[in-house]
């Protein structure tokens, strides 16, 4: 099925071109080259196309509004405390763009590049490609990132890949907002992860360090739930669960369910954690999709990661990468 390409935009100077996936299931996937950002994605319910991301019908809105709305963040997704790390006994600082601390990248991190796209129509696939240079954003080494996107019916599979000339961290995630039903929240979906664990988070939310056991916390979706308490008021969730040691990489993860009951949300991922976001702090002043208004809980995240602040956790899984260890991550969307 051939991949239609098209112009969306420019920044900086440089062409944002747009590529649309279909599949023999009547998935329609729209991807930018800005960020990789997943603009729209279309899944027919009773043979009418359904929205079930959060985006923007125009350019301008992204680097204006997004809050990484579908984007891949990066290098290093989620939070650095004090915007700086050591490698082998040197500091190297990054922007802050969250309070003392660096978040997705900082403030022109991954997410907010132009990558460039080739289409792949026998694979029903799109490839970018964006070169970071050494001292990028206060960063170590010379780093090739990749990022492929394959439609395959309901599957949507993402693999991303790095290669390096210097020791670096990297750790990326994708960040998708969804929204099952349409609803103006998520708060009423239906969520089950396999997680028995968290990283605890302080105030900040930084992890404290300390990995403790979902039971009898708010991070206990072992079982499937929604997100509100027993007063039925809304729960705020940002934060990692630690994803089952020795699980089956080809069972889900995570299970989501939209509140009408017409889709469900499985993800699979090679990952050891997931970053699990309600959109609590979303609130857009400009329209989304369809001229929707997002307000707090509009969508959903389920960012497949390495642990956050890893880069000053040595317990944590290891995110310095270097040219004898290239990074390679995948995931699997399928929402049917």
């Amino acid at each position: 099925m051939a991949i239609a390409v098209s112009s969306f935009g420019e920044y900086e100077g440089k062409r944002v071109d747009q590529f649309r996936l279909k599949s023999d299931t009547g998935v329609e996937v729209d991807i930018i080259g800005f960020g990789v950002a997943v603009r729209d994605w279309r899944v027919p319910v009773k043979g009418a196309p359904r929205s079930v991301v959060l985006g923007f019908e125009d350019f301008p809105a992204y680097p204006a509004h997004s809050p990484h709305f579908g984007a891949v963040a990066g290098r290093v997704a989620n939070r650095i405390a004090g915007s700086s790390f050591v490698i082998d006994g040197k500091t190297y600082s990054v922007p802050a763009n969250e309070g003392p601390n660096s978040l997705h990248g900082g403030p022109e991190g991954l997410g907010r590049q132009v990558w460039d796209g080739e289409a792949d129509s026998a694979a029903n696939s799109v490839r970018f490609r964006f070169f970071s240079p050494d001292g990028a954003a206060g960063y170590p080494g010379n780093v090739d990132f990749s990022a492929t996107y394959s439609l395959t019916g309901n599957h949507l599979r993402l693999e991303f890949a790095a290669t390096t000339d210097r020791k670096t961290p990297i750790s990326l995630v994708q960040h998708q907002y969804f929204n099952l039903s349409g609803a103006q929240t998520v708060l009423d979906h239906s969520y089950r992860f396999a997680a028995s664990a968290f990283t605890e988070n302080g105030e900040d939310l930084l992890p404290t360090g300390v990995i403790r056991p979902v039971d009898a916390t708010k991070w206990d979706f072992r079982t499937a739930r929604a997100l509100r308490d027993a007063s039925g008021q809304p729960v705020a969730f940002d934060g990692n669960l630690v994803l089952d040691n020795g699980r089956d990489l080809g069972e889900p993860v995570a299970v989501v369910t939209g509140d009408d009951g017409a889709l469900t949300l499985k993800l699979r991922t090679d990952r050891p954690g997931l970053q699990f976001y309600n959109g609590v702090y979303t609130d857009m002043p400009v329209p989304g999709l369809g001229g929707r208004t997002y307000k707090h809980f509009s969508g959903f995240c389920l960012e497949d990661q390495a642990f956050p602040d890893a880069v000053h956790r040595p317990y944590f899984p290891n995110v310095i990468y270097s040219p004898d260890r290239p990074y390679s991550h995948w995931c699997e969307f399928e929402i049917a």
